[in-house]
């Protein structure tokens, strides 16, 4: 095998939060590193890093077979984000990219596949004390419109597919919600609604949050894809220890000079309130998503919770951002963006 600091890796999504700390782990290892990107993105962050820029498209299957040449691994995180907008998108970005890719990985002769997948591949599922593992099945529990969801289980099964083929090593990742710097989306959203005093806690607060730093999800990411033990493996990545919804929210209020959060409203009323919602978006064919979905009531209040276990166990993972560091550092970058007009305070937020 060749030394890994001169095998060749893929990146797609590397201008997205988790794909640049991808690449920004990779090259901290003297990995060589090409990042796929779309014409007219902004590619200013990856400028200042040691990698070749590759222009193309994973719904342009043609764009690919460069792309791949001479790849020993590729990190696939390129997907439709977000749990609202016409199936369509979801198809055609998070499926078909998906086939393409590993169409082109296959054909190049790719050695390793490292798939991003999500918690929420699982589906929906909640309960008081439940805990879910890599054992549980995927795809319970979804609502009609839960489009984010089911493209995941569905990108997952060609991933699977392409694996029992025998055509390439997979691995695959499942992250839950995702902070750190460069995060334009979620952290905007956040600090608006904490200074407007408009956050509320779902419930009374207390269930524990499933949210991980963008960088340690990266390094598991390397973890898995480097790493035998990985081969034909999935592993949940969604938590850095012990955080509660009332936590999270508070540390970033101190983090910006807020209060603390202390308007509830009842679980029940918010999922009820966000399939109303969802309803009247639908029905008008909206294409600005509602102020609340059921899956973002989901994500935030729910009190079932995903193990980490495995890739523990496994691979040895272990998260070197903890949230004291980690949720004032990215609080602290996206401020300075906004000082610098890179980031605009209000900006519509994809959700996780």
């Amino acid at each position: 095998m060749e030394n890994k600091t001169t095998e060749l890796n893929l990146v797609t999504g590397g201008t997205g939060l988790l794909g640049s700390h991808i690449v920004e782990q990779l090259c901290k290892r003297g990995r060589r590193v090409r990042a796929l990107v779309r014409r007219g993105s902004d590619t200013s962050w990856l400028k200042t890093q040691p990698v070749e820029i590759c222009e193309g498209d994973i719904t342009l299957p043609e764009s690919l077979t460069k792309a791949c040449e001479g790849v020993t691994r590729v990190y696939h995180a390129a997907a439709r984000v977000g749990d609202w907008g016409p199936w369509e998108e979801f198809q055609q970005i998070s499926i078909d990219g998906t086939k393409n890719l590993l169409e082109a990985a296959t054909g190049a002769g790719v050695k390793r596949f490292l798939h991003i997948s999500s918690i929420s591949a699982y589906g929906h599922v909640d309960g008081d004390g439940l805990v879910i593992d890599e054992s549980a099945p995927l795809g319970q529990c979804l609502n009609k419109w839960s489009y984010y969801s089911r493209a995941k289980v569905a990108a997952e099964a060609l991933v699977w597919a392409a694996s029992r083929a025998g055509k390439i090593e997979v691995s695959v990742i499942r992250p839950s919600w995702l902070y750190g710097p460069r995060d334009r989306a979620t952290l905007a959203r956040m600090v608006t609604a904490l200074r407007a005093g408009k956050t509320k806690l779902i419930g009374d607060g207390t269930n524990r949050l499933n949210v991980v730093h963008a960088a340690n999800v990266a390094e598991a990411s390397i973890l898995a894809a480097e790493s035998e033990a990985g081969i034909g493996e999935a592993f949940n990545c969604s938590n850095d220890g012990v955080m509660t919804q009332a936590g999270y929210f508070n540390a970033i209020a101190a983090a910006i000079g807020e209060k603390p959060v202390t308007k509830t409203v009842p679980y029940k009323v918010a999922k009820t309130a966000a399939l109303m919602f969802e309803i009247v978006g639908h029905l008008f064919g909206l294409k600005k998503p509602p102020l609340v979905t059921r899956y973002s009531v989901w994500l935030i209040g729910r009190h079932s919770f995903f193990e980490t276990k495995k890739i523990k166990d496994q691979l040895g993972w272990e998260s070197t951002i903890s949230y004291e560091k980690g949720i004032p550092g990215a609080v602290e970058w996206y401020l300075r963006e906004c000082e610098t007009g890179s980031t605009p305070v209000g900006i519509s937020a994809a959700r996780a």
